[in-house]
């Protein structure tokens, strides 16, 4: 018999135990689809566990970092908001698709009196933070099989043991579109059970229930393959639109009103086509600008780069020149960066050997970020090109 996820078990007990206690359940995820998915698969399954043993629905906070204005993952201003939230009532706080690399954050957490579980598929970093819970197929004493789940599908696992058999075909159907959407979107393998969840979900597409995607097709021009129909809502998807710590798209793929979620779809498909110009436009100035450059790698930055751009942009670059990309937003004081590498590079090992100069870093091996103050950017440029040569 295969190793489960190392505490998915533990994890799932403490959720029910949060339930049948009615107590007060904080979830946290990341900016990104993949982020978005795992907390309305979260959310949903909560409220589905609540109703099955006929407790009162919780009233979940649900938060995302605000990308433009903090970065990624756990943060301060988004803990000061949360702690402003909870009051002096006892909170479980679950972190999705972040905080594996939060160290400080978490810690600052604990000393508010959250109860901390991370739920996370990013590389561990070399100190791991002190969450009561951490549930990620990467961390060192895990000894599961498969280690490359998108947090969507790693918290799908994890609703299973939730749930267990009482999980209506119905609702497994409908989480598995969402896992199958933030499986591609995080380009993710497509092997094991991500292979079978591909398969599955975009055979469910024509059939789906859930009235965001129904609106997304609606609203989008005929395509030639379910995959490029995929695609395209992704990028419909892809917003960082925020208010209040609350990001358009999770009330989107919330939505349960159809003529609302297809104006919603209008608005946010018109904001995706004004995004993939700008993100064109940026990609071909830095191809003309660095067509010359002899350098190892590609490190740019400004103060007029969109941090939701980034990403796209460095995927695109790291495609045409086959060398490491670290590309960056500059605030006043700090700078927050996305990097893309070629196959058979890993983003986060570079990056370690720079550890001692970042605020923060992480991410997977292809694909990562970090957080820097500026004045360490030529620094970390420098010592970077020294590690690639």
């Amino acid at each position: 018999m295969k190793d489960k996820i190392r505490n998915i078990e533990k994890a799932a007990l403490r959720i029910k135990e949060a339930v049948l206690k009615e107590e007060q359940i904080f979830i946290y995820g990341d900016s990104d689809m993949d982020g978005v998915t795992s907390v309305v698969i979260l959310e949903e399954a909560i409220n589905n566990l609540a109703s099955l043993n006929r407790k009162k629905i919780p009233k979940i906070v649900v938060a995302f970092p605000d990308r433009n204005n903090e970065g990624y993952g756990l943060n301060k201003k988004a803990l000061t908001f949360l702690n402003k939230k909870k009051g002096n009532k006892k909170v479980l706080l679950i972190t999705l698709d972040c905080g594996i690399t939060n160290v400080s954050e978490v810690k600052e957490a604990n000393k508010m009196g959250f109860e901390v579980m991370i739920v996370d598929h990013h590389k561990v970093l070399e100190e791991i933070p002190e969450a009561k819970i951490i549930v990620d197929p990467k961390h060192p004493l895990d000894k599961s099989y498969f280690k490359e789940y998108a947090n969507a599908g790693l918290t799908f696992k994890l609703v299973e043991e939730l749930l267990e058999d009482k999980m209506s075909s119905y609702l497994k159907s409908d989480f598995i579109e969402l896992v199958m959407l933030a499986t591609i979107a995080d380009m993710m393998v497509e092997e094991e059970e991500n292979q079978k969840w591909i398969y599955e979900g975009l055979a469910n597409l024509e059939n789906t229930q859930r009235p965001a995607i129904l609106a997304c097709v609606k609203v989008l021009d005929p395509v030639s393959s379910k995959r490029e129909l995929v695609g395209k809502i992704i990028s419909i998807f892809n917003t960082i639109k925020m208010e209040d710590h609350k990001i358009i798209t999770y009330d989107f793929i919330k939505s349960n009103n159809s003529e609302k979620a297809e104006d919603i779809a209008r608005e946010l498909l018109m904001d995706s086509e004004e995004r993939q110009a700008e993100i064109r436009a940026l990609t071909e100035n830095l191809k003309e600008e660095l067509k010359s450059s002899q350098l190892n790698i590609v490190f740019e930055g400004s103060k007029n780069y969109r941090p939701d751009y980034l990403g796209a942009v460095a995927s695109r670059l790291v495609g045409y020149f086959n060398k490491p990309v670290f590309i960056y937003s500059q605030k006043k004081n700090l700078s927050r960066g996305t990097v893309r590498v070629p196959k058979g590079i890993d983003a986060v090992k570079a990056m370690s050997s720079c550890k001692d100069i970042l605020v923060v870093y992480g991410g997977h091996a292809p694909a990562a970020g970090f957080t820097i103050k500026n004045d360490k950017l030529e620094e970390f440029k420098e010592r970077l090109i020294k590690y690639f040569k």
